[in-house]
Formats: structure tokens, sequence, C-alpha cells
């Protein structure tokens, strides 16, 4: 059951998952009428925090929550590969996928800019990828005994691919000629805070910061008239550090990062983001990268891709695509940053 929470808070949350920290570092009185009041709970076997700012009315309150819970069940119920009665496990669990499947407008709006971003990135974010992701053990199945060897990865690899994912736009349909395992867990959460953003838009809130396990949207202003600051944070496994903060006033922001998910076998660490083209999970000196966009969806996607590809070939297309990216890689003496130009009017530390 989701549990949910609500109270008044002088500060907006800290919240920090993988790579990312939600924090408000400056501002912290407020005009008497308005207030940022927390809306928490879980989903997606994460955590999520919503602020609005509103003046004090405890039935709004609690009817935003509601709404904010149901909202994002919705999306769990479409788009979840651990719940094998979800739409995206139905979709997954047919023999034959080469007739035209009618799906739910959220549903076929993820998938089908999943693969807009797979185009774009060269395949570096692929949600077909699925099996090779379950087979490493990151998925609903139990984690391997043993890594997987060079044959059953290859195997299982080869009927992978995002290329033969068909859209009927006009239907909001799906066909692939080949059957498919279809993973969104590189771009659902980040839907899911953009699905919070237009409810409390349908509602009226004007002014709110929504986070799903790290992934983050704005809207409006603190009652005090200044941005949402974000800290990005610095990718050690041993405490909280924050490495930058940035202001936002209405974009989004998501982060992906290799040092949160991930086991180890016989002394050699397999980070939980799978190289679509390899099949092994990657291994470059890139930590993590944060991505700005107008929505969370996009931004998800971009940085589970920009974290594939590694930094040299992420850098060079956030450049030319003037895509809002900061990237954190590791050197031997330590950590280095970069961010692309149109990153840097965000950063204000």
């Amino acid at each position: 059951m989701t549990s949910r929470m609500v109270r008044p808070a002088r500060v907006a949350l800290v919240s920090v998952f993988m790579a990312l920290a939600v924090a408000t570092l400056a501002g912290c009185s407020f005009q008497e009428e308005k207030k940022v009041w927390e809306i928490s709970g879980g989903i997606f076997g994460t955590t999520y925090h919503i602020n609005v700012v509103l003046p004090e009315d405890e039935q709004r309150l609690q009817t935003l929550a509601q709404g904010i819970e149901n909202t994002l069940e919705q999306v769990d119920h479409a788009m979840s590969t651990w719940k094998p009665d979800s739409e995206l496990s139905q979709l997954n669990q047919q023999g034959d996928q080469s007739a035209w499947t009618a799906l739910s407008p959220g549903l076929f709006e993820v998938i089908h800019r999943s693969v807009e971003i797979a185009e774009l990135t060269g395949g570096a974010f692929d949600v077909t990828i699925g099996p090779v992701v379950n087979l490493w053990g990151f998925g609903p199945q139990a984690r391997p005994e043993q890594v997987p060897s060079e044959q059953e990865l290859r195997s299982v690899l080869d009927g992978t691919g995002w290329e033969h994912l068909e859209f009927d736009p006009t239907a909001r349909a799906m066909r692939s000629e080949k059957p498919q395992y279809i993973d969104l867990s590189g771009i659902a959460k980040g839907y899911g805070v953009d699905a919070v953003a237009r409810y409390l838009d349908s509602e009226g809130v004007g002014a709110y910061l929504v986070e799903v396990g790290g992934e983050v949207r704005t809207a409006g202003r603190k009652p005090d008239g200044s941005a949402w600051r974000l800290a990005i944070e610095q990718p050690t496994e041993q405490g909280r550090e924050v490495n930058s903060v940035v202001a936002l006033d209405a974009q989004a922001m998501a982060t992906s990062g290799d040092y949160r998910n991930y086991y180890e076998s016989n002394g050699q660490r397999y980070s939980h983001t799978i190289d679509p083209e390899t099949g092994s999970p990657i291994g470059h000196r890139l930590a993590s990268v944060t991505v700005i966009s107008e929505d969370c969806m996009t931004a998800d996607a971009l940085a589970t891709g920009f974290n594939v590809m590694g930094f040299e070939r992420a850098m060079s297309l956030a450049t030319r695509e003037n895509i809002p990216a900061f990237f954190i890689v590791r050197r031997d003496s330590g950590f280095e940053t970069h961010q692309s130009p149109a990153f840097s009017s965000y950063l204000v530390q």
C-alpha cells in the first residue's frame, strides 16, 4: 500500500536518489498566505516527494495527495515489469507481436518516445534490452549465481532491437515482426514525474517541485520568489556530498549514474546500466550524467543513453543538439566535471 504524508514545510524537502540531491539551498521566508507543503509516499520500488506552494487548506491537500497517488499507481499499472498483470507485462508476454496492439495513451507515448531517443542516441538507449538486463540480474528475476557467458549474451542480444518496433499514431498501436521484451525502467520514472506535473497543472497548482526516485520537474517559484534549487550529487558510495547546484524555474532534470545500483562477482563490479551494443554493463569512466529538459521523460531517457555512450560521445551529441548536460568523470586523481554549453546557464554554484 502506498504510504502518504502531508505536512507544512518551511523549506522544501531534501531527497537523494542515485546521483541527484534535491535541496532548498536558499530562501526561507515565505509570504504569510502561502507555504510549501510536502506530499510523499512510495511507488516504483522507490519514493516520491512533491512540494506544492499553496495556502493552508487541509481538504485540498488531502485531495491532491490522493490524486498524486492515483496518478502514479496508474503509471505503475501500465509500465511495470515487476507486476505480471501490468499492461506492459501483458504486452511482453504475447508470443506473437506481429499484429497491431492498441496501447493506453501513456504507454504508447512512452514507448514511442523511447524509440525517438534510441534513434537520437544511435541505439545507446534501447528499451528492448530488457532480456539482457534480466540475464544480468537487474530485472524482476533473481540475480544469477554467475555472470552470463558470451554465448548466453549473444543469444539473448540477437533477439533485441528497437528498430523492430512499428507504430500507428492514429490508432495508438504498436507491433513488432519479432517478439520483444520491453523494459521502461530508464524512462518510466521520468514519465511518472510528468504525469504528476500534468495533474497538478489541471488542479490549478502554479508552483511545485515533483520528485520521483530522484527525477525532478518544477514549475513556478517558491513563496519568496526564488527559483527551485537542486543539488547534483558527488558520485561517491560513502554518504551524500554535493558537487554542484542548479536553479530551475519550469524545467525537468534527471541523473543517471553507475555507483548506486550494482553488484560484485569474483572481484568484478557490474553496473545496472547495460550497453545495448555489447550486452554488458558499462565500464567507462563516466560516473554520472545529469540532463535538463522541458519534460522529465526526455531528461530521464537521455541521461540513461548518455551514461551508456560515455563522456566523449555524449558530450559531442549534447553540444550538437544543444542539450543541457552535466558530466562527472572519474580520473585517477579524483572526479572531473564538464558541462555542455547549454547547461552553463543553470549552474549557480
